[in-house]
């Protein structure tokens, strides 16, 4: 193994997220662990003895915090894995005004992101998204509609999500990659987790809930794989920047995923929101 990178795991309390960390700290790497509960991430801390820090997405003055605190913390930052996330129930906005799972899932890492950029620049480092194979079912993404105003439904929002993290990974790789930062998308898979008990969509949620079903899912272990592989990896040798990965290898995308004009207008869009917030 190479030299223990200084890794963020954002969704660290749990899941995914939880299984990466303890992974990633046996292998000898420092890991920092984000989540939204205070008892939840105290407890996967402890166990394992790093840092970590709170954040609820649905409140982006605490991703601002959250961004703040660790550029105080540390003189570098080799891997920032954007994991929270999940599918959610009823249309709800946050505080911040705009649509719960469009900046849980999106807006919020996208802002984190460009928060840490600078430092993330000069560590070279790789950001690193959970994104699923989904974002190939997305419709035709709206750029004056990114809250759903007109179209809500849960597991289509949640689509439009990981649609608009595969083009945020696309255009953070041709924007920076010549700096030294690097890029990657990857779906972990159905995986027996937390995520989609609160939804609204009936099958998933018994899909996720239901005994019998779940125990034909995979394990957290299993769907943080590919994440631990891409921290362990170089990019440009083991893997390509600007990529979607499923199960270590090249996922299959789609025109709308490969349009270059489109993640270029869907980052300016989300700057402009921002701006507002």
């Amino acid at each position: 193994m190479s030299e223990g990178k200084t890794v963020v795991i954002t969704g660290a309390s749990d899941g995914i997220g939880a299984a990466a960390a303890r992974t990633l700290h046996r292998d000898g790497h420092r890991v920092v662990a984000v989540g939204r509960s205070p008892e939840k991430t105290a407890a996967v801390a402890g166990e394992l003895g790093v840092d970590s820090f709170v954040a609820d997405f649905t409140r982006l003055d605490e991703v601002r915090k959250l961004a703040d605190d660790l550029n105080a913390a540390y003189p570098r930052i080799d891997v920032l894995a954007n994991n929270a996330g999940g599918l959610f129930g009823e249309r709800a906005k946050t505080v911040d005004g705009f649509e719960k799972t469009f900046q849980v899932n999106y807006l919020a890492p996208f802002l984190l992101t460009q928060l840490l950029r600078d430092k993330l620049i000069a560590s070279d480092a790789a950001v690193l998204q959970t994104a699923s194979i989904s974002a190939r079912l997305a419709a035709k993404l709206e750029l004056d509609d990114l809250n759903h105003d007109r179209d809500f439904a849960p597991v289509r929002v949640y689509n439009f999500t990981k649609l608009e993290i595969v083009l945020f990974t696309k255009e953070l790789h041709r924007r920076y990659h010549a700096q030294g930062l690097s890029a990657a998308a990857f779906d972990p898979g159905g995986v027996a987790t937390n995520f989609a008990t609160g939804s609204t969509s009936r099958p998933m949620r018994m899909l996720y809930t239901t005994p019998a079903l779940r125990a034909l899912l995979p394990g957290p272990d299993k769907g943080a794989r590919t994440l631990r592989w891409l921290i362990q990896g170089k990019p440009g040798v083991d893997w390509e920047s600007g990529g979607l990965y499923v199960r270590r290898k090249p996922g299959r995308t789609n025109r709308q995923i490969e349009d270059a004009d489109l993640a270029r207008a869907l980052w300016d869009r989300t700057e402009e929101l921002l701006e507002r917030a």
